[in-house]
């Protein structure tokens, strides 16, 4: 059960005589009713209430729920004075600072001022509602907001509060968890008027069924429900925090799972399978090849990794490795905006890698020659590895198409040979905790924040033998989906 549902339920219980027991010697809600009646009358020839139209005998039909044989069902306008004409005064005529009460300055729901405003501090004009101290005030729009409070003192307010008084013995506590009640709330919202900004009419509240016990009752209901509020609100701390727990509780895995994955924990180390040693020397050996066969550009050799920058310990088999060493490609897409066309060559930027796919759908296009010139210098392919490195950092993305496409400078570009690095594994790895905050702490700038490429190239990350990398990719999209079920 949430918070919420516990909530209406006390209440519900409340106004159906199921939260205190019946006492005989409190009288019953009809003698109430009638000792309001007389008030009524006396204060109508006082001249201090209008006398309205006479309401409609509440029918069997119209009886939402039993309430006890000590009670009685009233409409609100028989025993308030909802339906009076509310006292209201210009603004320019109020010369000392008065509390200006407006919509936004009440929590929903707990009817609780959240912000209390005088009139010289607030820029207002008009005519505004004149209230007074205990009065109750009702929200007529948006109801379902249930902004609806006892005044602490006298003030003015929008004439989209209605203040109004119970007449004679009548607890206004009372009457407010009545009106908070799902009850009201779903009978009120049901037929209010208005889509965007619906509104409850005056005959709809003064014809609104009250259930009346007899005002100690009324009283006894009142502490009952006072007391078990706070234990509501504790219930609703420890369910907010469950909850809070619950939503996090399925990231967390995923990470515990490439986390353990990147320490050499989820899946065995083979002795057939080589090293990381052995398999990084290979690929030094081949990009020295390719060097020397002009097909790839000499690299700038990466400092060495000290012991103090090693996070944790991984098996003797891997090894720790920068991750330019492992790339034969490290670069970015163009440094300036193209001109962009109505359709052509695809032009990919960090927002079509958010979701964590290669999205084309919103993307911008720019003309075959543009994208020639792009391309010599960044050339995404099948199985490259694309990166975030501005704005939202750090998001790798394999390129599942051959389709051709350009990037801008948002994106970076990762080339590495496949048949020694697993791009699978290597984009758990980017994903893993251990990448994701070396890129959070090298992520630089204000507003549009940079990982610079020199920081990508830099950033560590350990390296076991490519068929350990699969088995680890097999046991992650294991894990993964079960994961994926908790949500």
């Amino acid at each position: 059960m949430t918070p919420q549902q516990l909530k209406n339920a006390i209440l519900q219980q409340a106004i159906q005589g199921k939260l205190v027991e019946q006492r005989a010697e409190e009288g019953t809600g009809e003698e109430l009713y009638k000792a309001i009646q007389s008030e009524k009358q006396k204060l109508i020839q006082e001249g201090k209430l209008k006398k309205q139209k006479a309401l409609p005998e509440i029918t069997a039909d119209e009886i939402p729920f039993e309430i006890p044989e000590t009670w009685k069902w009233v409409r609100l306008g028989e025993i308030s004075t909802y339906s009076q004409t509310k006292k209201k005064i210009n603004v320019a005529e109020i010369d000392t600072p008065t509390w200006s009460l407006d919509l936004e300055d009440i929590e929903k729901e707990s009817g609780k001022i959240i912000r209390r405003v005088m009139t010289n501090d607030r820029k207002i004009s008009g005519e505004k509602i004149i209230f007074k101290k205990e009065q109750i005030l009702y929200s007529k729009l948006r109801p379902y907001l249930k902004k609806i409070l006892i005044a602490p003192d006298k003030g003015v307010c929008s004439s989209e509060l209605v203040p109004f008084d119970m007449i004679g013995y009548c607890d206004s506590r009372f009457i407010v968890y009545v009106l908070k009640s799902a009850y009201v709330d779903f009978l009120i919202n049901s037929v209010t008027y208005g889509v965007k900004m619906p509104r409850v009419g005056t005959d709809t509240m003064i014809n609104l069924l009250i259930p009346l016990p007899p005002l100690d009752e009324q009283k006894r209901i009142v502490e009952k429900i006072e007391e078990l509020l706070p234990l509501v609100e504790r219930y609703e701390n420890a369910w907010n925090r469950l909850e809070e727990l619950n939503k996090k509780f399925p990231l967390d895995m995923q990470k515990a799972i490439l986390g353990q994955a990147i320490q050499g924990k989820l899946a065995e180390q083979r002795a057939e399978e080589g090293t990381g040693q052995e398999l990084f020397e290979a690929i030094q050996d081949e990009k020295k090849k390719l060097i020397e066969e002009g097909k790839l550009k000499k690299q700038k050799a990466l400092p060495e990794i000290t012991e103090d920058e090693i996070p944790f310990e991984i098996p003797e088999t891997w090894k720790w490795v920068r991750l330019g060493e492992i790339l034969y490609k490290l670069t970015d897409g163009a440094h300036s905006t193209p001109k962009y066309t109505d359709y052509g060559i695809p032009f990919i930027s960090v927002k079509d890698l958010s979701s964590g796919n290669l999205d084309f759908t919103s993307c911008r296009f720019i003309t075959k020659e543009e994208h020639k010139v792009l391309y010599n210098r960044c050339n995404p392919e099948y199985g490259d590895i694309l990166l975030t490195k501005v704005g939202t950092t750090g998001i790798p993305v394999i390129v599942d198409t051959d389709k051709e496409f350009s990037l801008f400078v948002s994106v970076a570009l990762l080339k590495f040979n496949q048949k020694k690095i697993s791009n699978i594994f290597l984009k758990y790895l980017i994903n893993s905790p251990l990448v994701q905050i070396q890129a959070k702490e090298n992520t630089r700038g204000v507003g549009n924040k940079n990982w610079v490429m020199r920081d990508i190239s830099n950033t560590i990350i350990p390296l076991p033998p490519l068929a350990e990398q699969k088995r680890i990719v097999e046991k992650i999209e294991e894990l993964l989906p079960l994961v994926e079920k908790l949500k």
